[in-house]
């Protein structure tokens, strides 16, 4: 984990006295840990939900059974859906969302191993990007994880 980069998310949330949400699938919790790795996290860090089942993602953050019913749990509308309902539904600033396919099982053709979205939702905007990471599953969580907080930081500075 790049550790320059925890800091620099966690000043600017502090500096801009943001709070932030994180709605998990993929990560299972891993950038809820690491955001609150650093001493004074409960200034910005509310809630962190593992949103792992379909089920899941529609009773704890209002994910549309339609979205996941076309979509599948695994698309930019999924992880677009898990940040906005996370930060709606916890009245936080940012809402940050993880859904992908960690590995080595689970991947499909057109859904393959390392294959994560990513969503942050602001006041202003939801931004979702897809990624394809090409590790094993502990490092493609990882890397899912450090993608997240980049994205934040870019989204917030």
């Amino acid at each position: 984990m790049n550790i320059e980069l925890l800091h620099k998310v966690s000043s600017l949330l502090k500096e801009k006295g943001l709070t932030v949400a994180t709605a998990e699938s993929c990560t299972g919790g891993l950038v809820a840990h690491t955001l609150t790795n650093v001493s004074g996290s409960s200034e910005y860090f509310d809630r962190g939900v593992v949103s792992y089942s379909n089920r899941a993602k529609m009773e704890l953050l209002g994910v549309p059974s339609q979205v996941l019913e076309k979509h599948g749990a695994v698309s930019e509308e999924t992880a677009k859906a898990m940040a906005e309902g996370v930060k709606l539904r916890s009245g936080v600033d940012v809402g940050v969302s993880t859904t992908g396919i960690a590995g080595p099982t689970g991947g499909t053709k057109d859904k393959p191993v390392g294959l994560v979205y990513i969503g942050v939702s602001t006041r202003d905007e939801t931004v979702v990007k897809k990624f394809l990471f090409k590790g094993d599953r502990l490092s493609n969580k990882e890397s899912a994880c450090e993608a997240a907080l980049k994205m934040l930081f870019e989204l917030l500075k």
